[in-house]
């Protein structure tokens, strides 16, 4: 080194060595996440998909411009995960943040531009912003949306808010919940990667499962079910299967869904959904095992029994590893019905909204990526399930109750004033019930070593491969006790309303999102639900703190420093001039 500061033009070595380096480095790039969350790391099957396209995706973001501090900070959340995909995808991944009809003055052009949006899927919100001193308040627009485009295919749109809404601690009994508003938008943060990557695999997919929805034992074909039929047509290859015609072939179809059957299973019926299993298909079970519906109480304003359907499919589910139970499922952390409680003097009805434990609030209790970070779901009078102990099958709880939970045997009796007394307030004591469960292995045949050669012949000439007593490979299944939560209500006036609502309550639950996340999971080969369970720790200061000692912080942070540079320098000044005087 000493050699080299000998030498003339040491300088200009240097200069060109600096510049080679910068120039060299200008062909990789490499960061480090420092953050406890890697909050700044994409998944590996995120990168993989990325890395394998062939063609732009250009991606419109609509979340700019003027908006609340907490809707910016997921813009600016979205801009920086956006970079990091383009960092990784190049020239194949587009990003543009405009605002819709931004320079359009007329206000019917806007309209139309804004209807053609919200017909693609974007979302729009009205904030109210109000100041620190609350002596102003402005009403703004704002579109948490983004628009994906890929080759001719039709647009996708992403919701950027989060399907959960968080809410801050309150009394299930007598206070309404609050939302804690910058904690529904940090976990609006944790999901962008995983609705960004799930929507391009969407466009970019060579295949397209197909779902088929199970007819031949009273299921529901109407407008109850007109949510689940548009929620699968615009994703899937959707199809309707009687069971009473034929076998369901496994090659053929990815998923099987059965919702809310009526009449009980045949022992062929059974046998033709054991063997699909049995072949490689997935099946989601949504099932009411009781009758309970809340016409039959308002129509007789009276307490009813809720009975036994006699769906004779007990024992193929407890084959598979579990068990619903005859009864019916109450919570206190539940949703509200509208009643009739008078009549106002012009002789319209006075209604009240009550707690209804039937209808008690679901969560996830664990980590799995179909039921972790969505909202709220809402069953309407689900059943308990019991998981039985099968060899070589996973079982995972995706959904379950709160803490304040019971269970009412049948024959259970449903009733208005179902909660009386401080005695039944006391015998809620059970706590994360389960509803909805996941299997995951190899499943056994409900009928192994119980055919005679005739009916095997049979289901090889029917269904055109051989009987199994063991699947070939491991599979899924999804078992939820209650079929309503994909259901969907139907309102006289507007006709049928979104899953997860129900009449008066103006709120969407998540119920849709759960059913998709499902579906997805059964049908999807990728691996983009580890990207799912990301979750980012809000790190807040204190609002108190900040508004009591904002001007000391000020002061701290402005005028101090510049007093101490100014100090310095004054010292500086005395120290040289004794010095040199001397």
């Amino acid at each position: 080194m000493q050699k080299l500061f000998r030498l003339k033009y040491w300088w200009l070595l240097f200069i060109i060595a600096f510049f080679g380096v910068v120039y060299a480095t200008s062909f990789f790039s490499y960061r480090i996440d420092l953050t406890a969350e890697k909050r700044f790391s994409l998944s590996n099957s995120t990168k993989q998909l990325l890395k394998g396209l062939d063609s732009t995706i250009t991606i419109k973001v609509f979340l700019t411009g003027d908006m609340p501090s907490d809707y910016k900070k997921l813009s600016i959340a979205t801009k920086d995960l956006l970079s990091e995909f383009k960092s990784i995808a190049g020239n194949n991944i587009k990003v543009v943040f405009e605002k819709p009809a931004e320079g359009v003055t007329d206000d019917t052009d806007k309209m139309m531009i804004y209807d053609s949006l919200a017909r693609l899927g974007v979302v729009f919100d009205r904030t109210e912003v109000v100041t620190n001193n609350k002596d102003k308040q402005t009403n703004e627009l704002v579109v948490p949306s983004a628009l994906l485009m890929y080759k001719n295919h039709l647009p996708l749109a992403i919701d950027l808010r989060s399907s959960r809404k968080v809410f801050k601690d309150y009394n299930v009994m007598n206070d309404n919940p609050v939302e804690d508003v910058e904690a529904t938008r940090n976990a609006a943060e944790a999901l962008l990667e995983f609705k960004f990557a799930s929507v391009i695999d969407k466009l970019t997919r060579k295949y397209v499962p197909t779902v088929a929805y199970c007819l031949g034992n009273g299921e529901p074909k109407d407008l109850k079910v007109n949510d689940l039929g548009q929620s699968l047509r615009n994703e899937y290859n959707l199809g309707v299967f009687d069971l009473k015609k034929n076998y369901p072939d496994a090659a053929a179809i990815d998923a099987l869904i059965i919702v809310k059957p009526t009449m009980p299973f045949t022992d062929d019926d059974k046998l033709k959904i054991d063997q699909y299993v049995m072949h490689g298909g997935k099946v989601i079970w949504f099932v009411d095992k009781l009758y309970a519906e809340l016409d039959s109480l308002m129509r007789s304003n009276a307490d009813f029994v809720a009975f036994d359907r006699n769906l004779n499919i007990d024992d193929i589910l407890f084959q598979y590893g579990v068990r619903i139970n005859g009864d019916l499922l109450q919570d206190l952390n539940c949703s509200k019905i509208p009643l009739v409680y008078g009549h106002n003097p012009d002789g319209s009805p006075k209604m009240q909204r009550i707690p209804w434990p039937y209808y008690p609030f679901l969560t996830s209790p664990g980590d799995n990526p179909i039921s972790k970070n969505i909202d709220r779901v809402l069953p309407l009078f689900p059943s308990s399930i019991d998981t039985i102990q099968v060899a070589g099958i996973r079982k995972t709880i995706l959904l379950a109750t709160d803490t304040n939970s019971r269970t009412m045997t049948t024959p259970a009796m449903v009733s208005l004033n179902s909660v009386k007394d401080e005695q039944d307030f006391r015998s809620f004591n059970k706590s994360h019930v389960p509803v909805a469960v996941l299997l995951e292995g190899k499943f056994k045949s409900l009928y192994a070593n119980r055919l005679p050669q005739n009916l095997l012949d049979s289901v090889q000439k029917n269904s055109g491969k051989p009987y199994i007593n063991v699947a070939e490979k491991e599979g899924k299944q999804i078992v939820v006790s209650d079929a309503d939560i994909v259901t969907n209500a139907v309102s006289p006036t507007q006709g049928p309303m979104d899953m997860g609502m129900i009449p008066f309550e103006n709120y969407r639950f998540a119920n849709r999102e759960f059913f998709l996340n499902s579906v997805d999971y059964m049908v999807s080969n990728n691996q983009l639900f580890e990207s799912r369970n990301k979750e980012f720790k809000l790190r807040l200061l204190d609002k108190q703190k900040v508004s009591t000692q904002k001007t000391t912080w000020q002061f701290i942070n402005i005028v101090l420093p510049i007093f101490l540079i100014i100090l310095f320098g004054f010292i500086m000044q005395f120290v040289r001039k004794r010095k040199y005087a001397a």
